[in-house]
């Protein structure tokens, strides 16, 4: 009820000891916190917080126009409402070494257990996009090293997320993870991947755990969660996933509102009000304090 009692410490000592059995981790994306209580309620190993949801989420393209509070914001809310832990995109930490220190501070004082720190030249662009940009080798380190120096607390996970591949080739991204892990990065996520056996060339070359992006309509293939376990990938990510079929969705029932006058052909499509107040524990509130939250659950 209002929050999880379960601490932001605990969830990064425990996100660390999942990540340390050497098992694939299932991390949907989530565009709400009503999102990420789904997500936990299905048993998924986290929440994962994407900057390009964020960034469509408040009507703009996933082109480093969202802000640091803007992010922390969201993390915190979502962060608020789950026992899992929370992974949220950094972007480029927002500037330089300096403003990735502080970027890092203020992300885990809004409770996430992981953050991943990109090497794309700021403002960045989405991942998936082509014309992107990356800065030198010095200055990705630079960066890395400004957010693991920067941590208050030892289990928040500091990811380094590349996206050289889709620049200079899959040599490149081999020297600038390997280049990362030096630099003191607990995880890698090599942005873009073109196939499984990519995959595999990142795994056998560096000893943290790696992330794959499962992002529909982008440059990487969609593989299965048991492929990606099979090559040796302990994270992944569906981060847009949700938002994606909910606003299809949302299309629908508008045009079927233009159409027929009303969604009652929709409804068997639709979360039941008594499966929202479920998630929502709506008799838990009511049962904290009858004397305030004196209303009724409807059956």
């Amino acid at each position: 009820m209002l929050q999880s009692l379960v601490s932001a410490a605990q969830k990064r000592e425990r996100f660390r000891a999942r990540l340390a059995t050497g098992e694939l981790l299932v991390v949907p994306g989530a565009f709400s916190p009503l999102s990420a209580k789904l997500i936990e309620r299905k048993n998924f190993d986290g929440v994962y917080v994407s900057g390009a949801v964020l960034a469509a989420d408040l009507g703009l393209p996933d082109i480093g126009l969202t802000t640091l509070s803007e992010v922390a914001a969201r993390s915190a809310q979502i962060a608020r409402v789950t026992d899992l832990p929370t992974l949220v995109d950094a972007d480029t930490g927002f500037g330089e070494p300096m403003n990735v220190a502080r970027t890092v501070q203020v992300l885990e004082d809004s409770g996430v257990a992981a953050l991943h720190i990109e090497d794309q030249v700021n403002p960045k662009r989405c991942g998936h996009l082509d014309g992107k940009q990356v800065v030198d080798e010095g200055s990705a380190i630079r960066r890395i090293r400004a957010a693991v120096t920067a941590r208050r607390d030892e289990n928040l996970l500091v990811m380094a997320r590349t996206d050289i591949r889709a620049v200079e080739g899959l040599s490149a991204a081999v020297d600038r993870a390997k280049a990362l892990v030096d630099a003191g990065a607990d995880a890698i996520f090599p942005e873009a991947m073109m196939d499984l056996k990519e995959f595999e060339t990142i795994r056998a070359a560096i000893d943290v755990p790696i992330l794959a992006n499962m992002t529909e309509f982008g440059k990487s293939e969609l593989f299965t969660t048991s492929q990606l376990a099979d090559v040796g990938v302990n994270i992944v990510i569906f981060p847009v996933s949700l938002l994606r079929l909910a606003m299809g969705s949302a299309v629908r029932a508008l045009d079927t509102i233009k159409r027929e006058g009303s969604l009652t052909s929709m409804l068997d499509q639709m979360q039941h009000r008594s499966d929202l107040y479920d998630l929502l524990d709506y008799e838990a509130y009511n049962a904290y304090d009858s004397s305030i939250f004196n209303f009724d659950v409807p059956r």
